[in-house]
């Protein structure tokens, strides 16, 4: 998916999306001798929640420094993270589907060419 197909409300989507993601992700640590699972923080790291609340703003200029701000970091995501983000907004790629899928002949919800 190209960036510029990205407004503020989709982008607020798939932030919410890639923070539930990066949330999910569970890391091993030994903790005084013991092997435990934790929440991986990469959400945090990524300053994800202040992404989120830039997105969710009531002033025009701070949604737009939002919407900058995750298209810059939309372009550091490795593929498979960005088809799991993709994956769940709903979006789908026509041409990756077989013949028999019944959506490949037709475009993606919020497609560019939608009206």
């Amino acid at each position: 998916m190209n960036t510029d197909t990205f407004d503020t409300d989709t982008a607020l989507e798939a932030a919410r999306a890639l923070d539930r993601i990066l949330a999910s992700r569970m890391h091993r640590r030994k903790v005084m001798g013991q092997e435990v699972l934790v929440p991986g923080q990469l959400g945090q790291a990524l300053r994800l929640p202040l992404l989120l609340r830039r997105l969710q703003s009531r002033q025009l200029r701070q949604r737009e420094k939002g919407l900058e701000d995750f298209n810059a970091l939309w372009e550091t995501l490795s593929g498979p993270t960005r088809r799991r983000v993709l994956d769940a907004l709903g979006r789908y790629d026509p041409q990756a589907l077989s013949w028999e899928d019944k959506r490949s002949n037709r475009r993606p919800r919020g497609s560019i060419d939608d009206p």
